[in-house]
Order: structure tokens, then C-alpha cells, then sequence
């Protein structure tokens, strides 16, 4: 039998004023679709927060939701310190992961790093 290894994500996500968001999940590609689409109600939804700018992965659940916790409680400095040594020009990380002809699902084949 086959044991398919959990994965957890912890990111961030910033719209075109660098308003910060952090968050996790368990299906990146699913989620961020969700906040490119506003589909869920809050603050990402009310700031446009859809531009993935950092994440980190985990096979841990536990240290997943820890990890979200401790970058939520970082100074705005320390995210942005985080965010610039992994992706200084502040890229849209999650470019290309979902299909120009059909904007209404996540590609199938998604990238990851």
C-alpha cells in the first residue's frame, strides 16, 4: 500500500499597497484560486490580498499551524525581511499556475517549489 505523504503551506499574500496576509492550508493551488477569485468572504477579499509573494511546506500539520502563528506574530519588518530573502522583487509566485483560456479552475499539473 502506497503512503501518500500530507502536505501543508504556510504563505503570504500582498495586493498593490503591500498589505500582508498569512495563512495555511493544505492545498496551496486550491486556495490561492480562491483568493484570486474573492470566493471567500474577509480580509483577503476586502484588501484584493491575491499576489503570493512567499511560502513554505510542511509534511506536519502541527508545524504548519505553529509556523503560521509565529509569522503572524513577526513584525511587519521581520515579514518583509522573509518575504525579500526569497523573492526580493515581491513576484507573484503562484504566475502561471492556472490556465488564460480557463480561469474558472486550477490547472491540473500546478508548480511547486
Amino acid at each position: 500500500m502506497l503512503n501518500f505523504m500530507k502536505r501543508y503551506f504556510v504563505y503570504m499574500l500582498t495586493n498593490a499597497s503591500k498589505t500582508l496576509y498569512t495563512g495555511m492550508t493544505n492545498d496551496l493551488e486550491r486556495r490561492l484560486y480562491e483568493h484570486k477569485q474573492k470566493m471567500i468572504p474577509g480580509f483577503t477579499k476586502r484588501y484584493n490580498l491575491s499576489k503570493l509573494v512567499y511560502f513554505e511546506e510542511t509534511s506536519d500539520v502541527k508545524k504548519a499551524i505553529a509556523r503560521e502563528k509565529q509569522i503572524k506574530g513577526l513584525l511587519r519588518k521581520k515579514k518583509i525581511e522573509l518575504i525579500e530573502a526569497n523573492n526580493s522583487k515581491w513576484d507573484d509566485l503562484s504566475l502561471g499556475w492556472f490556465s488564460e483560456r480557463d480561469s474558472s479552475s486550477p490547472k491540473e499539473s500546478g508548480s511547486s517549489e
